[in-house]
């Protein structure tokens, strides 16, 4: 059976000649406490593009056009230990939006010098990938998490 589908959206901005991304502390659920980027899960018949502007729009108050999306990979989560936090992440970046980020129920955002991520307070594989991706590059990997359910054990293969 396939995993659940879900979307992650980094937003970019420049300020003063630097790039800044937009992570959010996630206050419930899974990744609870972690800094992660705007997302979740994709509803039935949804696309990962009209996820990533609805979930946008509900967790940091921010309007996305679906043509200032662009798409730079997937990564397949595995948690063979709690395999209902299994899923297929669809990852974005968008540099063109409408409005100011604030805060919602599920994340509490604020802006990170993209040179200057903190990594050790995101999910174990971030480090593996995020930084390339911020750069201009594209993902498509696999990660199985060991039985604590937070250090990656087996950077899996590349995904087809």
């Amino acid at each position: 059976m396939p995993h659940p589908e879900v979307c992650v959206c980094y937003l970019l901005r420049e300020r003063a000649g630097r790039w800044e991304v937009l992570l959010g502390r996630k206050k419930h659920g899974l990744g609870a406490g972690r800094l992660v980027a705007p997302g979740g899960k994709l509803e039935p018949g949804e696309s990962p593009e009209a996820a990533c502007i609805r979930e946008v729009e509900e967790e940091v108050g921010l309007v996305v056009a679906a043509g200032a999306l662009e798409r730079r990979g997937v990564i397949d989560y595995r948690f063979p230990s709690r395999e209902a936090w299994s899923q297929r992440s669809h990852v974005f970046v968008c540099r063109d939006w409408r409005g100011d980020p604030r805060g919602s129920d599920e994340l509490d955002p604020e802006w990170f010098a993209v040179d200057e991520v903190p990594l050790e307070r995101m999910w174990d594989d971030a480090s593996r990938w995020l930084p390339g991706v911020l750069a201009g590059g594209r993902v498509e990997r696999a990660f199985v998490f060991g039985d604590d359910l937070a250090t990656v054990v087996e950077p899996g293969p590349s995904v087809a």
